[in-house]
């Protein structure tokens, strides 16, 4: 009578190496109590996720604080669904973001004495654990085809039964060794499945780093371990690889607590030390057409891609920053207190994690963004402008970097100061809002209606912007508070309270009051009620341009 040794034999005959040969070769990593080994495991199947990036950049901040290890492992064991050159992207993308390994696949190459980091390089050592788990009657084949699984489906629906392969309806566990032997002589097609000791009726309690104790039903299902390509599952490359990567926090979305009772029996049937398991809220968004909340999807919100936030010019910092508000209920707090310190500084808590799924939260987005661009020096402000334009705008892109000093001009209107002015969240809308400071572009607004009060006779408004013009070197030469109040003086002139309660008060009496002749010089100027503080405008413009603009508008009125 054969025994499974006989089997495992018979289907790993080339698998000479051991499990204590593999525990030689990676060895325990040398690092200091308390040191968290992590990973970010990703399948090439696609563009890099939003949550994607969110397990990536807790992962990291893990190992960083507590003087540990961040590995980058790609999961490429499902070949039908890899895409050929997506691994090497989330590389780059993720070192976009700051996020890198500091061991692992970095896309062309390997860095590290644990590797092979890809999956599909590590076919050996997967084979050399299911021959030992085959020894101990761990592990058998199954010769199941597609059609009997379904089958077996169908019949457990009809019965209303937990659907699955485990105890009776597992037909290929119950086959004598000598008949596996038979069959695989044969040449009939086969799978390699755990045989799971485990019942359903039964519970075991696990601990989650974020979420504490809790109780879930044991796992009874005998999971495919082998695919027929010769590669594992990802339940089963799992327990190897985290294992011998010495993994000793698993940090991953939410999703997959359903999937712990599988991998607690794999690690206790191999009495290897389970690494702590931190599962993380999933990013959340409200359904436009059903008002519920949901997960992010791919399909449905462009949030869903980082390449989104990257294309629209969000600072990387702001947005690193935003996510570090999902992950952790008091960094925002944190963050007002430290608008100039480094993310290092912080310090990531588990107790902090909410148990709810997070909303993604575009409004607090932009307001983080714009409170990040608001305190850069105006030569960090354009530095981070450059790169984002020479990606996605070139034809500003070239304006800018033409003129670098023109443009830091312009970005430093009020922001050196204890209270900066907020303007921009995010770098594709900056040159709208300062375009008109470039004379090619104002002119092309200028074939649009100009926003003047329609309560302002054009005869008024051209001799109020003459008498502005005729007035320009004196005026200029002015500090800000001279030049307002010289400005007052010549709104009286054409009948313009300088009282805004007076003019409340009688209206009837004036054309309008102060506010109304500074708009009337700001549309000219920059075609828009909109701009940065006027002074500083103007003083950035000069006096040659300034003449020309409004001469253009005088014209204009005609």
């Amino acid at each position: 009578m054969s025994t499974y040794k006989d089997l495992a034999e018979l289907i790993f005959p080339d698998v000479k190496l051991t499990i204590k040969d593999l525990e030689k070769r990676y060895p325990p990593r040398d690092l200091k109590e308390g040191a968290f080994v992590t990973r970010f495991a990703p399948s090439p199947t696609g563009f890099l996720h939003t949550g994607s990036l969110f397990t990536a950049m807790v992962a990291k901040k893990f190992a960083s604080q507590s003087g540990g290890v961040y590995f980058f492992r790609l999961e490429d064991t499902d070949q039908k669904r890899e895409i050929q050159g997506t691994g090497e992207d989330l590389v780059k993308q993720l070192k976009t973001f700051n996020v890198t390994a500091d061991e692992g696949y970095f896309g062309n190459h390997d860095e590290g004495d644990y590797g092979p980091y890809q999956q599909s390089k590590r076919a050996d050592i997967y084979k050399v654990v299911i021959k030992e788990l085959m020894k101990k009657g761990r592990a058998y084949p199954c010769f199941c085809s597609k059609d009997e699984l379904n089958e077996l489906r169908m019949v457990q629906q009809a019965n209303n039964v937990i659907p699955g392969y485990y105890g009776e309806y597992a037909k290929c566990r119950h086959y004598s060794v000598d008949e596996m032997i038979k069959m695989i002589k044969e040449g009939k097609n086969y799978v390699i499945r755990f045989k799971s000791k485990g019942n359903h009726l039964n519970h075991v309690t696990v601990h989650d780093m974020i979420r504490g104790d809790m109780e879930l039903a044991e796992n009874d299902q005998d999971i495919v371990i082998l695919k027929s390509d010769g590669l594992p599952t990802y339940h089963f490359a799992h327990l190897v690889d985290d294992h011998f990567m010495r993994t000793n926090l698993v940090t991953r979305g939410e999703e997959w607590i359903s999937s712990l009772p599988i991998h607690i029996e794999l690690f206790e049937t191999m009495n290897w030390e389970k690494p702590s398991y931190a599962h993380l809220p999933v990013i959340m968004v409200n359904d436009s057409e059903t008002g519920n909340k949901r997960k992010l999807s791919k399909r449905k919100d462009k949030e869903a891609a980082t390449s989104y936030f990257l294309q629209q010019g969000y600072p990387i910092k702001g947005f690193i920053e935003y996510l570090m508000t999902i992950a952790n209920s008091n960094f925002e707090s944190w963050l007002e207190q430290n608008i100039n310190s480094s993310l290092d500084d912080f310090k990531l808590s588990f107790e902090k994690f909410s148990l709810d799924g997070a909303l993604f939260d575009l409004p607090k987005l932009s307001n983080i963004s714009k409170e990040y661009l608001s305190h850069l020096s105006k030569e960090k402000f354009t530095d981070e402008f450059l790169a984002w334009a020479e990606e996605y705008d070139k034809e500003v892109y070239t304006l800018v970097n033409n003129d670098r000093d023109y443009f830091e001009k312009i970005i430093n209107i009020e922001r050196e100061q204890e209270k900066p002015r907020k303007d921009y969240e995010k770098f594709s809308a900056v040159f709208d809002k300062i375009s008109f400071f470039y004379s090619d572009y104002y002119d092309k607004k200028l074939n649009d209606p100009l926003p003047f009060s329609e309560f302002i006779d054009k005869e008024v408004i051209s001799s109020f912007l003459l008498d502005f013009v005729s007035d320009l070197q004196r005026t200029l030469s002015m500090d800000e508070n001279s030049w307002f109040s010289a400005m007052k003086e010549k709104g009286k002139k054409f009948n313009f309270a300088d009282d805004r309660k007076e003019y409340k008060k009688n209206p009837e009496k004036y054309i309008g009051w102060y506010a109304d002749c500074i708009s009337l010089i700001r549309i000219a100027v920059c075609a828009s009620t909109l701009s940065p503080k006027l002074y500083d405008t103007l003083q950035i413009l000069q006096i040659d341009e300034i003449r020309r603009r409004i001469d253009k508008v005088i014209k204009k009125l005609q």
